[in-house]
């Protein structure tokens, strides 16, 4: 096989050259890196004992390849403890525990009670998918405005640090699109699915959220990027900054801020679309103007560590999430040390709290000083801690998470248009089909394919 170059060595770069190498053995891969480390946005952080994840903390186990990608490197994924299952919305300057099943839904008091009895109406409600809607007109509709600032709203914040008034419903949660889209509506849909389900004999729960159980690895999510690094070997280059790639012959050529350049048939740009709009805009203008205008908000991840004696509230659960409608300086706070075992000492605790996003992105990039001030006094008037951590650790992503904002599936419709007219060029990471490690691992399985067969 001709030489290919991937440029970007988060978990999409190294879970490609992996099953690149799955399906040819023999192929030729260089793999080159900014940055020192590997992983991009995952980043695990072992520290006075502490274990902290300054991205990424996890994946769903409902979806194969990640856990097919983790056997085949020698990684014994984790599941979340029981603890976790426990959840909590901060509403009406409360923790609420949000609601496991319909039962306690009803009993829940999340919703006020015609909040809840709006909500029930919903299969009443006529489907009316639209092929572009935000995900705040969408809840609005089907929901209730209740629901949506006090449900869908912090869901947003939690996965994409996002505006729901701004994200593209279908493009972020393409499955509760085509539930409405085939069934017209939410409950509709659930019945059609579990019926399906019943009939080809899957003990499977259905519903419209992901499913499956968060899961990491007893060394933090680092250990799969630790063991794609080992696989890979020497294929690996980090501190080699791509700025540009043009073509070449019948190929391409990839050059690097030290003045180096190597020369490949096959390239796939693997890094941020900010990065890779940098690289094209010699090549290709119009890609590139295209890629770049997928935004990324700013977000910092605020880790604190306590002796457990000094935490009087409850920390049996998952952590919460706060809507935008309560005013408050973080996105939510999860309860680390409650969801994985190892990521405290023994007899300390560990807190994780999220500031910035789409809503306050400049927030994120305020001085340490600044942002434990924040969080302090946050983590005071919601859980009561008075406090001052005994560890804290501060991790920045200026440039954090890809927004697919109204008109995202219209951009990649136009990307792959483009794409097309330059051949064994190609794009992938999760600022195009799905932010999650789950998204990017089963992105990179399917470009494998494409790439071995000559696609």
């Amino acid at each position: 096989m001709d030489r290919i170059v991937i440029i970007g060595g988060g978990i999409s770069g190294l879970s490609l050259a992996c099953f690149i190498l799955e399906k040819d053995p023999s192929a030729e891969i260089v793999l080159f890196e900014a940055e020192k480390k590997l992983g991009g946005k995952i980043w695990t952080d072992m520290s006075g004992g502490f274990l902290c994840e300054g991205g990424v903390n996890g994946f769903l186990d409902n979806r194969p390849k990640t856990l097919e990608l983790s056997s085949r490197v020698g990684v014994k994924p984790l599941r979340s403890m029981d603890a976790s299952r426990k959840r909590f919305i901060y509403s009406d300057s409360a923790l609420q525990r949000l609601p496991e099943s319909p039962p306690a839904f009803f009993t829940s008091s999340l919703l006020s009670l015609p909040g809840r009895l709006r909500v029930m109406t919903e299969v009443l409600i006529k489907g009316n998918a639209q092929e572009e809607e935000t995900l705040a007109s969408f809840a609005t509709r089907r929901l209730g405005r209740e629901a949506y600032e006090k449900l869908i709203d912090p869901m947003a914040s939690g996965i994409y640090a996002g505006n729901p008034e701004t994200l593209s419903l279908r493009a972020c949660f393409p499955k509760v699109y085509d539930l409405e889209k085939k069934y017209g509506g939410l409950v509709r849909g659930m019945i059609g699915l579990q019926r399906a389900k019943k009939k080809a004999g899957s003990p499977e729960k259905v519903g419209a959220g992901p499913g499956g159980t968060l899961t990491s690895f007893y060394n933090g999510m680092g250990e799969i990027v630790d063991a794609l690094k080992k696989m890979l070997g020497d294929r690996v280059r980090t501190g080699f900054k791509a700025v540009s790639v043009d073509k070449k012959g019948g190929g391409y050529e990839v050059f690097f801020s030290d003045g180096s350049s190597i020369e490949a048939e096959r390239v796939v740009i693997a890094a941020p679309a900010y990065a890779a709009a940098d690289m094209l805009k010699a090549m290709d203008g119009r890609l590139s103007n295209i890629v770049a205008t997928i935004p990324y908000p700013s977000l910092s991840v605020v880790c604190f560590g306590y002796r457990k004696e000094k935490i009087k509230a409850s920390l049996d659960g998952f952590g919460f999430l706060v809507p935008s409608r309560e005013k408050r300086k973080i996105l939510g706070t999860l309860w680390d040390s409650s969801i994985f075992p190892n990521r405290a000492p023994e007899g300390h605790v560990l807190l994780r709290s999220m500031v910035g996003g789409a809503r306050a992105s400049s927030l994120a990039m305020e001085s340490d000083s600044k942002l434990m001030k924040i969080v302090e006094k946050e983590l005071l008037e919601i859980m009561g801690i008075s406090t001052d951590p005994d560890f804290v650790r501060i991790y920045r992503h200026e440039m954090a998470i890809p927004q697919y904002i109204s008109g995202h599936l219209g951009k990649l419709e136009e990307i792959d248009a483009l794409l097309s007219r330059s051949r064994n060029l190609y794009l992938t990471g999760n600022a195009f089909r799905g932010i999650g490690v789950n998204d990017c691992i089963e992105n990179s399985y399917k470009l494998a394919a494409r790439i071995v067969e000559g696609q």
